[in-house]
This record gives structure tokens, C-alpha cells and sequence, in this order.
């Protein structure tokens, strides 16, 4: 249920290892929502909570900031404040650093499971594989940037601290923008590439394997009987027909739509949606545009090369389902992106408003957070009943491994990597023989 990068990747590791695959989604096609437009990037070395001791502080500040990185509107929405008590409970360097670990753990197996599906497909989707430069206007925070790439050498993520003039090597289409920078890191294994493209692409190479697609499909109910899922209800947008899809598994991989579902079997996880947003704009000079992905440290945005488009993604905004790009805020905190570009990377990018006469493709999306920034994968107190979800802004670095160790915990095999997997036992314990659903190869 679900059919972004995390869906996708579980069931082309589903099929990959014998099973009958369904998969259901609302759009017309695969990776239409929270995976069509994000930052382009395989962030290993960037896989960190947004929970720190500095959190608290900055969230304060950036309230009344319609540019803040980090903007918390307050709802009359009882999950929305619950997930904020929890996240502040994360807020602490012990629980930073653990949850580090673990995320890094996952970027690291993730980044090796999409290696592996591009070598064994071919896929294309504008992949760049020159690393992430994090460039900093700050002497202050340049001077905090050891610590933290220190942290991440720790486990194992050679998160370099580099020079201004090393920085400008690695990326020369920084030097128009050479007076702001004071240094930066950069981490040469990381990459890009379009998310969307990538997911498309996968789900046919799915369909070619056999699974059976049922895009434009709304998921209506899980039913339950028994203690375990009995079917799952899904009604046809086009002519309006339902129907009860029967299955050995079921996965639940609806990004920030996911508490929902799992909420009407009793099932409740603590994933809040977090509004991102970005532009992709045309280039109007290629041969000047970087070809190393971004992180731009004041403004906490992420800038990618695609082909002959640069994306510009970021912000969060913790405020509910609300997906509009009308509002004074929305278009305050789209623009503030195009507006970085044109600082960053004057005139090679159509920065252009419409009024203009430029064509900027603004979107946002629903990034499905944890607390922890620790997604969500493994198996519920129902049985047949498994989910995948929770990745916040790292559904992209972190998708091919939570596809693969969802299709491997359902195989009743055990992920090689050191993760707490959602109601699964440790990884020193073995999974019981009866955890897995029987008769396999299944139907999931």
C-alpha cells in the first residue's frame, strides 16, 4: 500500500526474492506525491535527526520566521502536539548520537542495496556520482562542522572538513558566490538523482516481473479478523468499483498517510507530516551549473543538478496535511529558494517568476516524520499487518534498503545491519520460524 520509493523498492525486493506482488496507490502512477519533487540526494553522510540540544532554540526562533528552516504551526490536533513532546524528549546529545548511529547504519545498507538494483537494471535517472559538498556562510557554524563530521567518520562516513579553496576545487561553480563562503565538508561517496524517475522506472521493471499494479486506486479499510488482516478494501477512482484484496502480507508504505491506516486496526505510530518544498528551474547556463550536490548551511537547503534542471529543495514545516501552494507562507518559502539561486548561482538558473515570464515548477510534499527521524520498518502487533514508513526527509538515501530489509524480514530472513526494526526482535535473535507467513514464496 503505497507507491513512492519506499513501496517500490519493497516490492521489487518482494519479487526479487519469489513473491506475488500487488501494488495499490491513489495516483495514476508511482512516486506522484512525497517522492516527485525532493532534494535529489543519497545523503549517507547527511543522516542526521533533526532532534538536538539545539533544536528546541532555533524552532523558538524560527517560529515567527517565514523563512525558518524549521517552522512549527501550531493545530488544534492532538497527534501534532504529542509528536512534539516526543520529539523534544529526543532533543539531548545521548539520543542524538543514537539515533545517528542507527541512521547512518541504514544510509549505509540503503546506498549498497541501490548500487546493487542500478548495476543489475541499467536504470537512468540524471545519477551523479560526485558527492555532497555542505558549504557554510558562517565562521561560527564552519568551525562546528568537525565535531560533526567527526561523528560521522565514527561510524564509518568519511565526511571530510575542507578548506574554502579546496571547497571551490571540488565545486568551481561556487566561485561566483567565493566572498560568502568561509569552508565546508564534503563526503565524495555520496550522489543524486531523480527520485522520480528512478521510482517510475523501477515499478515497470515490477510490472515486467509480474506484479500487479492497481494505480488509481483509493485504500479504503484494512479489515481485520482474528487478530490478523484479513483483507484490504480498495475502490477504483476511474469507475468507482471496489474490491477485497487477500493476501499472506500486507505492507503499509503510505508515507505520512500510513498513521491512518494502521490507525484503524489499532495500530498507532508516532509519524507526523512535515512540509517540504522545492523549485526546479531551467538552466539557462549548463556549463556553469554544479555538478557536485549542495547543502547550503544557513538557509538548510538542498541544491541538486538534474540533466539541464536544477532542484532547489528544503524547509519544514510542521503544520498537518496541508499541501497548499497558494498561501502567503507557501510562497514566501518557494520563493526563498529561487531567490538563493540567483544569490548562489547568478544567472544560470530561470529564476523567473510566471509574471516574468519564467517557469518555475514549485511543489511540496508531505515528508512522513518520526520523532527520531528513525522510519519505521518491520512487523505490527497484527498479524499479516507490516509497515514501512517514517522517513522523514531521507526517503530517497534510505529507500532501497527499507524495500530490501522489508522484503528480507517478510522472507524470514535478517538484515545485515545493526537497525532496532519495528517489532522485530534484535538482530543477535533470531526471527521465530512462525513470524514468517507461511507457504512461501507469498502474496504481498
Amino acid at each position: 500500500m503505497g507507491a513512492g520509493i519506499i513501496g517500490v523498492s519493497t516490492a521489487w525486493h518482494l519479487l526479487q526474492r519469489g513473491h506475488e506482488v500487488t501494488l495499490v496507490d491513489r495516483q495514476a502512477d508511482a512516486a506522484l506525491e512525497t517522492s516527485f519533487g525532493n532534494a535529489a540526494q543519497i545523503s549517507v553522510s547527511y543522516c542526521e535527526p533533526w532532534a538536538n540540544r539545539e533544536a528546541p532554540l532555533k524552532a523558538l526562533k524560527w517560529l515567527f520566521d517565514p523563512e525558518g528552516p524549521l517552522k512549527f504551526r501550531p493545530q488544534l490536533d492532538p497527534a501534532q502536539w504529542l509528536w512534539g513532546m516526543q520529539f523534544l524528549g529526543q532533543c539531548n546529545d545521548a539520543a542524538f548520537e543514537r539515533n545517528v548511529a542507527q541512521l547512518v547504519a541504514l544510509g549505509s545498507y540503503s546506498h549498497a542495496a541501490l548500487k546493487d538494483v542500478v548495476a543489475s537494471t541499467g536504470l537512468q535517472y540524471n545519477r551523479l556520482t560526485k558527492g555532497i559538498a555542505h558549504y557554510y556562510t558562517s565562521q561560527k557554524s564552519f568551525d562546528e562542522a568537525g565535531s560533526a563530521a567527526e561523528l560521522m567518520r565514527r561510524h564509518g562516513v568519511n565526511r571530510k572538513v575542507v578548506s574554502k579553496d579546496e571547497l571551490l576545487r571540488i565545486e568551481p561553480a561556487l566561485c561566483g558566490f567565493a566572498d560568502h563562503i568561509v569552508g565546508g565538508t564534503y563526503t565524495e561517496s555520496d550522489e543524486s538523482g531523480d527520485c522520480l524517475a528512478f521510482t517510475q522506472k523501477l515499478a515497470q521493471l515490477c510490472r515486467d516481473k509480474g506484479m500487479q499494479s492497481l494505480m488509481g486506486h483509493d485504500i479504503l479499510r484494512i479489515q481485520s479478523r482474528g487478530g490478523e488482516v484479513d483483507a484490504v478494501s480498495v475502490r477504483d477512482r476511474a469507475t468507482g468499483q471496489t474490491r477485497e484484496l487477500k493476501a499472506d502480507a500486507f505492507v503499509v508504505a503510505a508515507g505520512s498517510y500510513s498513521t491512518a491506516l494502521l490507525q484503524q486496526v489499532g495500530v498507532r505510530v508516532p509519524i507526523y507530516p512535515g512540509k517540504g518544498y522545492s523549485a526546479t528551474l531551467k538552466l539557462l547556463k549548463p556549463e556553469a551549473a554544479s555538478q557536485v550536490s549542495l547543502l547550503d548551511d544557513q538557509l538548510k537547503i538542498a541544491i541538486s543538478r538534474l540533466g539541464d534542471q536544477l532542484r532547489v529543495a528544503g524547509t519544514i514545516e510542521l503544520g498537518g496535511f496541508d499541501l497548499s501552494l497558494d498561501t502567503p507562507l507557501a510562497r514566501t518559502r518557494a520563493q526563498m529558494l529561487v531567490k538563493r539561486i540567483e544569490q548562489v548561482f547568478p544567472g544560470v538558473a530561470d529564476t523567473r517568476t510566471p509574471e516574468e515570464g519564467g517557469d518555475p515548477q514549485f511543489w511540496c510534499g508531505l515528508r512522513p516524520a518520526t520523532p527520531t527521524n528513525i522510519p519505521l520498518i518491520g512487523r505490527t502487533k497484527v498479524g499479516k499487518l507490516w509497515v514501512n514508513a517514517g522517513h522523514g526527509t531521507l526517503g530517497w538515501t534510505h529507500g532501497a534498503g527499507s524495500g530490501k530489509a522489508m522484503a528480507e524480514l517478510i522472507s524470514g530472513e535478517v538484515p545485515a545491519m545493526n537497525f532496532g526494526f519495528y517489532g522485530v526482535a534484535p538482530r543477535s535473535a533470531p526471527i521465530p520460524a512462525a513470524s514468517a507467513p507461511a507457504g512461501l514464496p507469498s502474496q504481498a
